[in-house]
């Protein structure tokens, strides 16, 4: 019966020293009170009353939701910043030994550090600069927290909130901010319209001015032909009668027709041709127009 007895509690305190460790875990071993070893993902076993099991560390990344810090800028401007941290365990041991209350440390690590940055700032930079804070921050709990094992991945600045006169006065700013963008713009639109309405105009009194150009430059070249048709119908016209070999009777007798006509008009005063005055030449032409008239 003691003999059972005695397999059973063997068995327990084996079944208890045998420890399985998860792939995102760690293990800090002690042995007789002092570090002995950490165990990695796999199984392990323990020595009864003498390993003693003093952290567990996930290795896992840690986001910190870290509380708002009262911080003060380089043109003497208080505001409150809440930050947000990632950090990553890379040493277990550093981590179990190197620091008291890692979180805390770290929590009062990243306000001395949000100060020191934004202390060299003034206001509007630190609400401009962000990223840059961010890095600056970044490369200061690298140096800190070396030593404890961790690793920042991140530091970021998640809210900033000036006093409440401050932001009123940012919010002023930024209406006259928004009023003078739109005037701008509504300035630039009217300009741009102007000029297109002018360019407009311009180009429409340019063709205007080419179609009246082209009109006048057609009637001219209409004047032009029939004043060159007219002077051609004259010049054919004293070419065919240069042909025809008109006598001087009949160019005479035409000459006194002509004269016949202007004197049935309203006309007060009759000029005779030289020509005509001439009673012979009169009498030969008035012959051969009765001759005419007969036939």
């Amino acid at each position: 019966m003691l003999f059972l007895i005695l397999l059973i509690i063997i068995v327990i305190l084996a079944v208890r020293c045998v420890k399985v460790v998860q792939q995102s875990e760690a293990y800090v071993i002690e042995r007789t009170g002092s570090y002995f070893q950490t165990w990695n993902n796999g199984i392990h076993f323990k020595v009864p009353f003498i390993d003693n099991i003093v952290n567990k560390i996930s290795l896992k990344e840690h986001v910190m939701d870290l509380p708002a810090q009262s911080v003060i800028t380089k043109d003497n401007v208080s505001m409150n910043i809440d930050t947000v941290m990632a950090i990553e365990i890379t040493d277990p041991k550093l981590a179990t030994y190197g620091v008291d209350n890692l979180e805390n440390a770290l929590e009062k690590s990243v306000g001395t550090a949000l100060r020191n940055v934004v202390g060299e700032l003034e206001l509007d930079q630190t609400l401009s600069e962000r990223d840059s804070i961010n890095a600056k921050m970044q490369n200061y709990m690298d140096e800190v927290t070396g030593k404890w094992g961790v690793k920042v991945n991140r530091v970021e600045l998640k809210n900033i909130v000036p006093p409440k006169e401050i932001q009123n006065a940012m919010e002023r700013q930024m209406k006259a901010e928004r009023e003078r963008r739109a005037q701008v713009t509504e300035a630039k639109g009217n300009k741009e319209s102007q000029i297109l309405q002018a360019q407009a105009e311009a180009e429409a009194a340019e063709t205007e001015a080419k179609g009246r150009a082209n009109a006048e430059i057609e009637e001219a070249k209409g004047k032009a032909q029939a004043i060159r048709e007219v002077q051609q119908a004259y010049a054919d016209s004293l070419t065919m009668i240069s042909n025809a070999n008109i006598s001087d009777a009949a160019l005479k007798l035409k000459a006194f027709e002509a004269l016949k006509d202007v004197a049935n008009g309203n006309a007060t005063k009759l000029i005779v041709p030289s020509e005509l005055q001439d009673l012979t030449t009169l009498g030969s032409a008035l012959k051969v127009s009765a001759e005419k008239e007969q036939k």
